[in-house]
């Protein structure tokens, strides 16, 4: 006998159900609810939305991570209301992107949250008495904010913000924490990585060009070609080649940590900065055995990923890629954009996208 298929509730009825709290009853609807969202009509959204926004922390916080794509002005009351009672981090970003600019100025000392200060920037940073404070952004996150608001930055600036990031990759320090790789970095046996593999750097490059600033960006090529050859030249990688799979990859991402730290000028150093054998612990490295043969073709010999073809062949198979690319406005025949490695799996994922 063929297995009876289940019928589905009327979506009128898991709301009513949801809101009137019947036993036995939430805890079902509020998950069917939230599976079938996204393929209702609006009208139901809505009152989905008002009706977990009413509800607790939780489920506000379901509702606050919708907001952004499904905002209208009806949400604006209860939102004032959370927000000024609560200051709850999700609510804080709709009523920065939604709310007036005189609201948002009235309240700027609430929005306390380190990312909230980004998008304050992204709303204010073209208005031309607002002044950035650098201390409440990552490097990167400062140099996104001018690229996006079209401000422009001094050459010695554009230099310290670039190294400045790869500082934090080495270190770890605030959105660089996890130093995700774009996709041009190849992390098999043997490869290398170095510091403009990192998905951060690609997209700082990229910024600093459209900023009139190729000047800056050529003589970070030129370092990280030097990095790439000190990593080569190194026992540690020599070590290291005699791991296998997630190990090498693993290690050798470390090894890029340490010998960019390394590379780097002493002003970018800071004295609370970890010890350089912490970045690559001795561990993890395997002892040298003096017959290990590198089993690919050396990092300064493999083409950079900088092939527009590369890029364009991603777009074709992936549609969400070529969207992304539109919305930002960036031309893939350009080399450098092509060097923004990985972007469909991690830009929009990115902290400060969010």
């Amino acid at each position: 006998m063929a297995k009876k298929i289940k019928r589905n509730t009327p979506i009128a009825t898991l709301i009513k159900n949801y809101v009137n709290r019947t036993k036995g009853k939430v805890m079902s609807s509020r998950n069917e609810i939230k599976w079938r969202f996204e393929y209702l009509d609006w009208r139901d959204q809505k009152k989905i939305l008002m009706a977990f926004l009413e509800s607790g922390k939780k489920d506000r916080q379901w509702a606050y991570s919708k907001m952004m794509g499904y905002w209208d002005d009806a949400f604006q009351p209860k939102m004032k209301e959370l927000w000024e009672q609560l200051h709850e981090e999700g609510c804080a970003l709709s009523v920065i992107h939604f709310f007036s600019k005189e609201y948002v100025m009235q309240h700027l000392e609430q929005f306390s949250y380190d990312k909230n200060y980004y998008f304050i920037c992204l709303r204010f940073a073209e208005d031309k008495d607002f002044v950035i404070d650098k201390s409440k952004l990552s490097s990167f996150q400062y140099l996104s904010v001018l690229h996006q608001t079209g401000r422009s930055i001094g050459e010695e600036e554009a230099a310290d913000a670039l190294y400045g990031i790869v500082h934090d990759i080495c270190v770890g320090n605030k959105d660089e924490a996890q130093p995700w790789l774009g996709a041009g970095a190849n992390t098999e046996r043997g490869a290398i990585i170095s510091p403009i593999h990192f998905l951060h750097v690609a997209l700082a490059l990229y910024f600093l060009d459209e900023l009139n600033h190729s000047l800056i960006t050529l003589l970070f090529r030129e370092w990280n070609q030097e990095v790439q050859r000190a990593i080569m030249e190194s026992q540690d990688y020599r070590r290291i080649c005699q791991l296998d799979g997630n190990d090498y990859r693993v290690v050798v991402i470390l090894l890029a940590k340490k010998y960019s730290y390394l590379a780097l000028d002493d002003k970018y150093k800071l004295p609370t900065d970890p010890d350089v054998d912490e970045m690559l612990p001795k561990v993890l490295l395997p002892e040298l055995v003096e017959e290990v043969k590198v089993p690919v073709t050396p990092a300064e010999l493999q083409p950079e990923p900088e092939d527009p073809e590369m890029l364009e062949e991603m777009m074709d198979e992936n549609p969400a890629l070529e969207r992304l690319v539109d919305d930002l406005d960036l031309s893939y025949q350009n080399p450098d954009v092509a060097k923004l490695m990985n972007l469909q799996a991690r830009l929009l994922d990115l902290d400060i996208f969010k």
